[in-house]
């Protein structure tokens, strides 16, 4: 990893993009470097790992957890994060807004939509999002703010766009439907392989890691 890396990568991404730096197996210290270097949200897919990191960096940055939520990680992460962007059940949340009505705080989510209707990914499949949303829409603790998908992993990033295609569809279709306490704003979509895609496909939240941080040099958690 590198300022100046990071900084061009940020620099080329258009206005209106977020950044969110998958931070998964990373130390605090490259984290803070990548804070150091313009990155303004990190993302992490486990809570306990984040929460190591965020004791030693703190609200230098705003978090975004971006694995699969266990409820028994929620009060950890109620407390951690600024969002949360796999909501996928109305059993998590409901645990989310509970454990952040215990603090006070408002947590924005996104609904991940498994739309590549792979069985082992986690996400709601395409055609029960509305109902989701809908579902989620009287709860006083949370804010559905709009939605992620991750899309099948593949070696070129082209054959992601029909994911993207089709989560942007349910996006706009949702926003349109003006469900009251629901703002369709963000829409996290693209990876370090598939993100330039995402974005020409209408995402504004780009998860990236290595293209940020190199190729991780250990074994995965």
């Amino acid at each position: 990893m590198s300022k100046e890396s990071i900084k061009a990568i940020l620099a080329e991404l258009p206005e209106g993009i977020q950044l969110v730096a998958a931070a998964k197996t990373r130390t605090a210290d490259e984290i803070m470097e990548a804070i150091n270097s313009g990155v303004k949200i990190i993302g992490e897919n486990y809570v306990k790992e984040a929460e190591k990191a965020y004791n030693s960096i703190g609200k230098a940055a705003k978090w975004h957890f971006i694995g699969h939520l266990q409820s028994n990680k929620v009060k950890i992460a109620a407390r951690i994060f600024d969002m949360i962007e796999t909501v996928d059940s109305v059993e998590l949340a409901t645990e989310i807004d509970k454990r952040c009505g215990q603090i006070g705080k408002v947590m924005p989510v996104l609904i991940e939509i498994n739309s590549g209707r792979e069985e082992q990914k986690a996400g709601v499949l395409p055609e029960n999002t509305e109902k989701l949303v809908r579902e989620l829409a009287g709860l006083k603790n949370i804010k559905v703010m709009g939605l992620m998908t991750m899309g099948p992993r593949f070696g070129e990033s082209e054959d992601s766009r029909p994911y993207f295609v089709a989560t942007k569809e349910i996006f706009k279709r949702i926003k349109n439907l003006d469900i009251p306490n629901i703002e369709m704003n963000c829409l996290s979509m693209g990876m370090t392989n598939s993100y330039k895609i995402a974005i020409e496909e209408g995402a504004n939240i780009v998860r990236i890691g290595t293209l940020l941080f190199g190729e991780r040099n250990y074994q995965e958690k």
